[in-house]
């Protein structure tokens, strides 16, 4: 017998994530001592509320039928595969960790979250319904261009010695 997922909690784990970014980045921002790491943090905050407000809205739309596995367990399986070693586990972890972090180790833990982000939404379109993937591809996009960002910050800031 087949086991069943539904959709709208792929979109609800999506949804925390881009919280707990939100959360980290808003608190790093807070810090920063200079404009550019404050301009880095701001557009980084921008995109974070903009994925989140997508997220909840593919949530509220989401099909309320399920889709089969391959296997009793397949959905749980790949859900803890992914999400086990993700940088944040909530909001409430992101915020204490930006408040105790430096410039270098801020943007290491964003590097970090930003790769998470790619590897579950890149996983995301595999599950979800066809008519979803442009929004969940341009979502991944942009994930892509901020772990670009970030590292371009960390280089030019000299955060690479």
């Amino acid at each position: 017998m087949a086991v069943f997922f539904k959709e709208g909690e792929l979109y609800r784990i999506a949804a925390e994530m881009e919280r707990s970014g939100l959360a980290f980045y808003s608190e790093v921002a807070r810090q920063a001592k200079d404009e550019s790491t404050k301009a880095v943090y701001a557009y980084l905050i921008t995109s974070e509320k903009r994925h989140l407000r997508k997220f909840n809205s593919l949530f509220s739309h989401s099909a309320k039928s399920s889709n089969p596995e391959s296997y009793k367990g397949e959905y749980r399986n790949y859900l803890a595969a992914l999400l086990k070693d993700r940088v944040f586990s909530s909001s409430a972890l992101a915020r204490s960790r930006a408040s105790k972090s430096s410039v270098r180790t801020a943007l290491d833990t964003g590097i970090k979250a930003e790769k998470d982000s790619i590897l579950f939404y890149a996983g995301l379109l595999d599950l979800v319904p066809e008519d979803n993937r442009t929004a969940i591809g341009m979502i991944l996009a942009e994930e892509k261009r901020h772990l670009q960002r970030l590292m371009d910050y960390k280089y030019k800031s000299g955060c690479f010695k």
